[in-house]
Protein backbone atom coordinates (compact mmCIF):
# COMPACT_ATOMS: atom_id res chain seq x y z
CA UNK A 1 0.00 0.00 0.00
CA UNK A 2 1.42 3.37 -1.04
CA UNK A 3 1.51 6.16 1.47
CA UNK A 4 0.02 9.43 0.25
CA UNK A 5 2.74 11.82 -0.85
CA UNK A 6 3.40 14.58 1.63
CA UNK A 7 3.13 18.02 0.08
CA UNK A 8 6.34 19.95 -0.33
CA UNK A 9 6.82 23.22 1.46
CA UNK A 10 9.53 25.85 1.14
CA UNK A 11 11.85 26.41 4.07
CA UNK A 12 14.01 29.46 4.66
CA UNK A 13 17.55 28.41 5.53
CA UNK A 14 20.63 30.39 6.46
CA UNK A 15 23.76 28.43 5.53
CA UNK A 16 27.24 29.37 6.68
CA UNK A 17 29.97 28.21 4.33
CA UNK A 18 33.73 28.10 4.71
CA UNK A 19 36.33 28.38 1.98
CA UNK A 20 36.89 25.72 -0.63
CA UNK A 21 38.94 25.69 -3.82
CA UNK A 22 36.82 26.96 -6.71
CA UNK A 23 33.99 28.21 -4.49
CA UNK A 24 33.66 31.54 -6.29
CA UNK A 25 33.76 33.61 -3.10
CA UNK A 26 35.55 36.98 -3.26
CA UNK A 27 39.30 37.06 -2.69
CA UNK A 28 40.09 37.57 0.99
CA UNK A 29 36.71 36.25 2.18
CA UNK A 30 36.86 33.75 5.03
CA UNK A 31 33.45 32.30 4.18
CA UNK A 32 29.90 33.48 3.58
CA UNK A 33 26.30 33.35 4.71
CA UNK A 34 23.76 32.22 2.13
CA UNK A 35 20.03 32.84 2.46
CA UNK A 36 18.34 29.93 0.71
CA UNK A 37 14.78 28.87 -0.02
CA UNK A 38 14.57 25.10 -0.28
CA UNK A 39 11.69 22.80 -1.13
CA UNK A 40 11.11 19.65 0.89
CA UNK A 41 8.50 17.47 2.60
CA UNK A 42 10.05 18.59 5.89
CA UNK A 43 12.85 20.87 7.04
CA UNK A 44 15.32 17.98 7.39
CA UNK A 45 14.90 17.08 3.71
CA UNK A 46 15.23 20.75 2.70
CA UNK A 47 18.49 20.97 4.67
CA UNK A 48 19.88 17.75 3.14
CA UNK A 49 19.05 18.91 -0.40
CA UNK A 50 20.54 22.35 0.19
CA UNK A 51 23.80 20.97 1.63
CA UNK A 52 24.13 18.49 -1.26
CA UNK A 53 23.61 21.19 -3.89
CA UNK A 54 26.04 23.61 -2.23
CA UNK A 55 28.68 20.87 -2.08
CA UNK A 56 28.15 20.22 -5.81
CA UNK A 57 28.84 23.95 -6.34
CA UNK A 58 32.23 23.55 -4.57
CA UNK A 59 31.00 25.38 -1.47
CA UNK A 60 31.82 24.09 2.03
CA UNK A 61 28.65 24.17 4.20
CA UNK A 62 29.51 24.45 7.90
CA UNK A 63 26.21 25.26 9.62
CA UNK A 64 22.54 25.50 8.67
CA UNK A 65 19.89 27.46 10.59
CA UNK A 66 16.25 26.90 9.71
CA UNK A 67 13.71 29.72 9.88
CA UNK A 68 10.63 27.69 8.94
CA UNK A 69 8.05 27.87 6.18
CA UNK A 70 6.42 30.99 4.76
CA UNK A 71 3.35 30.40 6.96
CA UNK A 72 5.50 29.93 10.07
CA UNK A 73 7.51 33.06 9.35
CA UNK A 74 4.38 35.14 8.72
CA UNK A 75 2.88 33.84 11.97
CA UNK A 76 6.03 35.01 13.77
CA UNK A 77 5.56 38.49 12.33
CA UNK A 78 8.39 38.41 9.76
CA UNK A 79 8.08 41.06 7.05
CA UNK A 80 8.34 39.13 3.78
CA UNK A 81 8.18 41.23 0.61
CA UNK A 82 6.75 40.21 -2.76
CA UNK A 83 10.18 39.49 -4.26
CA UNK A 84 11.05 37.10 -1.43
CA UNK A 85 7.67 35.37 -1.71
CA UNK A 86 8.18 35.04 -5.48
CA UNK A 87 11.55 33.30 -4.90
CA UNK A 88 9.90 30.96 -2.39
CA UNK A 89 7.17 30.13 -4.90
CA UNK A 90 9.80 29.46 -7.57
CA UNK A 91 11.63 27.05 -5.23
CA UNK A 92 8.32 25.24 -4.66
CA UNK A 93 7.33 25.19 -8.36
CA UNK A 94 10.75 23.90 -9.44
CA UNK A 95 11.24 21.64 -6.37
CA UNK A 96 14.63 23.28 -6.02
CA UNK A 97 16.97 25.30 -3.85
CA UNK A 98 17.21 29.03 -4.54
CA UNK A 99 20.15 31.00 -3.15
CA UNK A 100 18.55 34.40 -2.63
CA UNK A 101 21.45 36.25 -1.05
CA UNK A 102 25.14 35.72 -0.34
CA UNK A 103 27.03 37.79 2.21
CA UNK A 104 30.79 37.15 2.26
CA UNK A 105 32.66 37.22 5.57
CA UNK A 106 35.99 39.01 5.90
CA UNK A 107 38.32 39.10 8.89
CA UNK A 108 38.36 42.66 10.17
CA UNK A 109 41.23 43.03 12.66
CA UNK A 110 40.50 46.78 13.05
CA UNK A 111 37.16 46.19 14.81
CA UNK A 112 38.34 43.37 17.11
CA UNK A 113 37.97 45.01 20.51
CA UNK A 114 38.87 48.45 19.17
CA UNK A 115 35.44 49.92 19.84
CA UNK A 116 35.19 48.86 23.48
CA UNK A 117 35.50 51.60 25.93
Amino acid sequence: MNKPKKPHQVYTLLVEVGRNAGDGLPEGATGAALMCYASGVDEAEAVRETVAILKQADLAPLDVSGYGTLAERLAEGHDIDDDEQALMQRALDENSVIVAQMTPFFDDPVSDGADQG
